[in-house]
């Protein structure tokens, strides 16, 4: 595994230089508003370029505009044809100088370009590969989990490809399942892991494309 494809040497900017990030989400921003309180109380290096909501409406694209973060919303269903779909949701990324894309929440399958690979992150509420796949998102994950009957669960960040929840996996972060738990406070307590998972995984990439030159490999980090 690597850590992603860092940008080009000819565009590569300073070491101390945010990451210019792209967000897709399709819901209510919370994952988005915690990458934001992030970069204002705690330094993350993170530029955020655009967000792109999957309809119009969200509540996520209302946290955006608030703290004056270009938005757009592309419609899967005006896209009828992945490749056009891809192009959609990849061109305004490209335009706006986006490095890397974190998915927040952002709930529909688009194609990864190639100039892309390596450069899209999603975080995931469950410790993947338990848990994952089409369909799984949500209070679904939470309800298998404890229909399993499994004492640990937790939340994985990976990089995106074209297959869902898979490839190269950056960071997770544990938390157990308490007897008596429901899908609801379940996803509450793995919410708080993710709180601190995705903000520690985008460092990490910040790190080895602003440091090393190149990245420097993937690590399947488990934090308690």
């Amino acid at each position: 595994m690597n850590a992603g494809q860092s940008p080009p040497d000819s565009d590569r900017p300073g070491v101390d230089e945010p990451l210019r990030v792209a967000v897709f989400l399709s819901g209510s921003g919370r994952t988005l508003a915690n990458l934001i309180r992030h970069r204002d109380e705690s330094g993350l290096p993170i530029d955020f370029r655009l967000v792109i909501g999957s309809r119009s409406g969200l509540k996520g694209l209302q946290i955006a505009e608030s703290a004056g973060i270009t938005t757009r919303v592309v419609r899967k269903s005006d896209h009828p044809d992945p490749q056009e779909y891809c192009r959609a949701m990849f061109d305004p990324c490209r335009d706006a100088g986006a490095e890397l894309v974190v998915m927040a929440g952002f709930l529909k399958h688009v194609l990864i370009p190639t100039d892309f690979e390596n450069r899209v992150i999603n975080i995931h509420p469950s410790l993947l590969p338990a848990f994952g796949g089409q369909g799984m998102y949500g209070h679904r994950v939470h309800q298998a989990a404890i229909d399993r009957g499994v004492r640990i669960s937790g939340c994985t960040v990976h990089f995106v490809d074209n297959q869902y929840d898979n490839g190269p996996i950056l960071w997770q972060r544990s938390c157990p399942v308490r007897p008596g738990d429901d899908a609801d406070a379940l996803a509450d307590r793995v919410f708080q892991q993710e709180c601190q998972a995705l903000p520690e995984a985008i460092r990490m990439v910040h790190q080895d494309w602003r440091h090393s030159g190149e990245p420097t490999g993937g690590r399947d980090t488990m934090r308690q």
